[in-house]
């Protein structure tokens, strides 16, 4: 064993829990009571970004609801680095956010393509001079809708702007500078990114995060309970599906996502009496796209908060990247044959993301094999056969043709969906409660 394989759980276990990013919060706040500051939340806006758009339409209400003093910046699209697949990005986007739109009311309807570059420009424009003049979270929305009505009438964004001039390109160069600058600096990459106190929130889905946090900090104005956006409920209870399955689960053996669904997708199996089909591949970064930093770090933080909220253990990690992965890998198809790929997938997460069990070791392998019932020495035989690279190869060209790239993702007939926090689609999919809207471009 590695002294990186010694270490790793031990400090990760210390970065990643719960009482240190608490301890993080009291000291943040105690600084801001000292310098007599309202809490002051910044926000990522892009001008092009669905996501963006959604989070725009919820502004005022946050503003409404919270004391804080928003800081609006308008930022580029995330670096290649961030996004090297940046077509399937743009095009799944869309269609995302379009089922979360239908979920939660709000607007915005994929036309199937990008607004014009023009139009885009002139909205960028516009909401500069809005974050000037002090008005953004007033005008963002309408600009928003606007700019994504993609038929609409040529006049349509200079009716949303509400009598704002668009600022001059020079001044709009020179925010988006210094609006990228600052994002890079706080470490992030993204657009619809909220920051407030060192902590980031993605768009609509992380928002009840910061809702909590503003809660308990007693910034909550009014007594009306409830986040502006919470994803719905895992199933608990044995349901009926209309859809018969099966869930097939796009998955990846070194994916802090992956790990912290991967027990919630079997229990909505065993809730729906579906059966769950295993397409593992391999990691990105052994399939040579490396990830920058700030993706893996804040990818790492956001899994141990989600993991958290969820009540999944995680954060004794030991990272299975290279010689773990494969032997992990290749130990799925003899679990499968015995029946047995949901008991050895689980040990593997729990063991290498909460125990950190080292498994590019005999012992942490054979713990991690032997606990989910595969005969060792059966094992140690299988380890020898390559043909697992095949079938995660065929896997990923298919995860591919689904117009998806990441992991952990889910099909269920004809709908496809990327994301541990998309779990919901699947389970409203399965039950036949996707909303019309929304069932045609989930990820097709």
């Amino acid at each position: 064993m590695s002294l990186k394989s010694l270490l790793m759980p031990m400090v990760s276990q210390r970065l990643l829990a719960r009482s240190r990013l608490e301890g993080q919060r009291a000291r943040q706040e105690r600084k801001r009571l000292a310098r007599g500051e309202r809490h002051v939340v910044h926000y990522f806006h892009q001008t092009d970004d669905p996501y963006s758009a959604l989070v725009a339409q919820m502004l005022p209400v946050l503003l409404e609801r919270y004391d804080i003093a928003l800081m609006p910046h308008l930022v580029s699209p995330p670096p290649d680095s961030a996004a090297p697949q940046r077509e399937r990005l743009v095009a799944y986007s869309r269609r995302d956010a379009a089922t979360l739109a239908a979920q939660t009311g709000l607007d915005f309807q994929d036309g199937g393509r990008q607004p014009e570059a023009a139009r885009v420009e002139q909205v960028r424009a516009l909401l500069v001079a809005a974050v000037d003049a002090g008005r953004f979270a007033g005008c963002a929305g309408a600009l928003s809708q606007a700019l994504w009505q993609l038929d609409a009438p040529a006049d349509a964004v200079r009716r949303a702007a509400g009598g704002l001039e668009p600022a001059a390109a020079s001044r709009v160069a020179e925010h988006a500078e210094g609006a990228d600058a600052l994002r890079q600096s706080l470490g992030h990459y993204l657009g619809a990114m909220f920051q407030y106190g060192g902590e980031w929130y993605w768009g609509l889905d992380r928002l009840h995060h910061l809702e909590q946090r503003l809660t308990d900090l007693g910034a909550r104005r009014g007594h009306d309970s409830g986040w502006l956006f919470t994803p719905p409920a895992d199933l608990s209870a044995p349901a009926t599906p209309t859809q018969s399955g099966p869930i097939d689960f796009f998955v990846s053996l070194r994916s802090p996502y992956s790990a912290i669904v991967t027990p919630r997708v079997f229990e909505l199996a065993r809730h729906t009496g579906v059966q769950v089909r295993l397409r593992y591949l391999l990691p990105m970064v052994m399939r040579g796209l490396p990830v920058p930093r700030e993706k893996r770090m804040y990818i790492t933080f956001d899994a141990a908060r989600e993991a958290h909220a969820r009540g999944i253990p995680f954060g004794r990690l030991n990272d299975p990247v290279g010689r773990p992965t494969e032997r992990g890998l290749a130990l799925i198809p003899l679990a499968e044959r015995h029946g047995l790929g949901e008991a050895y997938l689980r040990s593997f997460m729990a063991g290498v993301w909460s125990e950190g069990i080292d498994a590019g070791s005999e012992r942490g392998l054979r713990r991690i094999a032997t606990r989910a019932g595969l005969d060792w020495d059966e094992a140690r035989a299988a380890l020898k056969d390559e043909g697992w690279r095949a079938v995660a190869e065929a896997n990923r060209t298919e995860m591919f043709a689904l117009g998806l790239w990441g992991v952990p993702s889910f099909k269920v007939g004809s709908v496809s969906t990327w994301g541990q926090d998309r779990l919901w689609v699947v389970q409203q999919a399965l039950l036949g409660q996707l909303p019309s809207s929304s069932t045609g471009g989930v990820r097709p």
